[in-house]
């Protein structure tokens, strides 16, 4: 059964949510990100996506107390992603208790040092972030363009074990019109070795039924909870049924 990854984004602490990855086009929430990451493991939730959106744009880790608060008060596995550029910054990361670390740009801008971390820290806490817009990766909080697609980014690191990866289509997150399952399933069918997270554009619980269906191993879900387009206890049903 497909797993359920709530998303938190961050900026200046705060829970945001951004529009087709535009930082000019955001949207604060009142919600406490610890209060948030609370109600999702009452409901059964057992994983947490956090962005450091901040970090994205600043090259190094910015919200790293919010971390600290998350891992010290949840038992909550976390993965982390945002300003993961240098070693340095990878290892913070897990010191102040992420459980697994999203790495992007670096995978773009420096494949052996990104395969280096497969390797050193292992592939059940590297984890590939690939957010695509027409087809090619964008990196440095979705503000750079790249000519590498996908694919080829994830072949390149088959040999050095990777094992997950999460692919955000940009032109649909924050959109609320349904994801593009096209893209996940064929991901997922040319690396079944690989655990392929889909993220951007989860709508309702009828999405996340039909990526199911569609034998997507996982999901992130954002907006659609903060808008209440999916409520805590559509997860919590469907996680008793897990």
């Amino acid at each position: 059964m497909i797993e359920i990854i709530p998303a938190i984004d961050l900026i200046d602490g705060r829970c945001v949510r951004l529009t087709q990855g535009d930082y000019a086009i955001k949207k604060v929430y009142e919600q406490e990100p610890l209060d948030m990451a609370k109600m999702y493991a009452d409901c059964g939730v057992r994983r947490l996506h956090v962005v450091d959106l901040d970090g994205a744009k600043a090259k190094e880790p910015c919200n790293l107390r919010v971390l600290e608060r998350l891992a010290t008060h949840t038992s909550l596995d976390i993965e982390w992603g945002g300003g993961i550029k240098s070693e340095d910054a990878l290892r913070m990361a897990i010191d102040a208790g992420a459980d697994r670390v999203i790495c992007g740009s670096v995978a773009v801008d420096n494949r052996e040092l990104f395969a280096s971390w497969l390797q050193q820290f292992g592939s059940g806490r590297v984890i590939l972030g690939a957010d695509v817009r027409d087809g090619k990766v964008a990196t440095h909080g979705w503000l750079k363009e790249s000519q590498i697609g996908v694919e080829e980014l994830v072949e390149d690191f088959l040999s050095s074990g990777l094992t997950q990866l999460i692919c955000t289509d940009i032109s649909k997150d924050g959109m609320l019109m349904g994801p593009n399952f096209d893209l996940y399933v064929a991901l997922q069918q040319r690396f079944p070795a690989v655990d392929v997270t889909l993220s951007g554009g989860i709508s309702s619980f009828a999405d996340v039924e039909r990526a199911d269906e569609l034998g997507i191993r996982a999901a992130i879900i954002g907006k659609a909870i903060y808008e209440g387009r999916i409520t805590l206890k559509d997860l919590e049903r469907w996680l008793q049924n897990v």
